[in-house]
């Protein structure tokens, strides 16, 4: 069987999830971290309820998940999208899955705006944002320095 399962995230996923994030470092355009956070810390930084992984053949080959943009309460309903796709199985729809299931879920719970940082050269995140209702809202220029190269951001959000 070829099914694919969306669930919620649990602490067991972190490891494989890490994994997938460290994919997306090596990538060069999906992050500007260039370090896998521990476990502690990427736990930390994302929102408690709001993060899922996609599983095929029980292996974890995708994760979303919500980061706040601020300790302020009135930006309590606005948070910061970070999708990852295992590279193995990147192209199959698994990323538009997991936006949907995070787009309700948000919503459920009172979130307005998500919004995403997306390094201008990915194109495909880019196009991907976009299906899922997002629009751009602005470029910064330059913003971040990675391996040598200055890089541009198009900053998008999906309003409820």
């Amino acid at each position: 069987m070829d099914t694919l399962v969306i669930r919620k995230m649990e602490k067991k996923d972190l490891i494989e999830v890490l994994k997938i994030y460290k994919e997306g470092i090596e990538t060069g355009m999906a992050t500007f971290e260039t370090i896998v956070p521990s476990e502690q810390v990427w736990d930390e930084r994302h929102h408690a309820t709001l993060r899922f992984v996609a599983e095929k053949h029980y292996r974890v080959v995708g994760c979303i998940g919500i980061s706040p943009v601020s300790t302020r309460a009135v930006y309590s309903g606005v948070g910061e999208v970070s999708v990852y796709i295992s590279s193995d199985s990147k192209g199959k729809g698994i990323a538009s899955k997991l936006f949907k299931i995070l787009i309700e879920e948000s919503e459920k719970v009172g979130f307005w705006t998500l919004q995403s940082s997306i390094f201008a050269i990915n194109t495909s995140s880019i196009q991907l944002h976009k299906k899922m209702g997002f629009r751009v809202v602005g470029i910064r220029e330059k913003i971040a320095h990675l391996h040598g190269k200055w890089h541009d951001t198009v900053i998008m959000e999906r309003r409820k």
